[in-house]
């Protein structure tokens, strides 16, 4: 029995990918670290993702490794350059980006949709619009939306709100030509049969793609 070490810098993000696991993936022990500081203090530093977040996510990788875990996922999708510098000092074993499963699934889908093939990237958090453009091949044509106001929404309980929020950046990436949206946080996941059924195109999560990633490596 596998065990899986999530790693979570959003309190909302605990949920999604656990159902998932659950759906998906029931024999996977799971193990669930979250320090929704990390969001919190990236969103009002000016310093970025500096030495001390470096240390940080080293520290809570460390933690999960001497649990067992046989796999990382991070689950909060701002925080690239740290994930990597976790996953480079440990090739023994999966350590995942969140974003990274979803990325290589959108790109590969692109030759399935009609002419234009471009790609439509919403983010609730405000950060993640800053790192995660780059994790997408060079030649990829994507065009960004921010959600705003769905992640104030969703710490206030209304996920109704969240979800219009998160539909409506959607379209404005449909009128922009996208014909695949791709949810940035794992948080959004739960808009996506809405955005599916406003805009009839195909929508990726993150924690869809990742369970299927990791079970794949950890298998394989």
């Amino acid at each position: 029995m596998p065990r899986i070490a999530l790693i979570h810098a959003l309190a909302h993000s605990v949920a999604p990918i656990n159902a998932v696991l659950a759906r998906d993936w029931s024999e996977a022990e799971r193990m669930n670290l979250l320090d929704d500081s990390l969001s919190a203090d990236l969103a009002r530093s000016s310093a970025g993702l500096d030495l001390a977040m470096h240390q940080r996510f080293e520290a809570l990788a460390t933690y999960a490794e001497r649990t067992g875990a046989q796999a990382i996922l991070f689950t909060c999708s701002a925080f690239g350059p740290c994930i990597e510098a976790v996953a480079a000092r440990r090739p023994q074993m999966p350590v995942l980006k969140p974003n990274e499963a979803m990325i290589a699934e959108v790109v590969a889908a692109l030759p399935r949709v009609p002419a234009g093939g471009r790609i439509g990237l919403v983010a609730s958090f405000a950060p993640t619009l800053s790192s995660m453009p780059a994790e997408f091949p060079r030649d990829t044509d994507l065009r960004c939306e921010l959600a705003a106001g769905a992640m104030e929404a969703l710490n206030a309980g209304d996920g109704a709100a969240h979800d219009a929020l998160v539909v409506a950046a959607a379209q404005r990436l449909q009128a922009q030509g996208c014909s695949l949206i791709a949810l940035a946080q794992f948080s959004m996941a739960r808009a996506r049969e809405a955005v599916e059924q406003a805009l009839g195109l195909p929508v990726f999560t993150t924690p869809e793609s990742a369970v299927r990633v990791l079970r794949r490596r950890l298998a394989g």
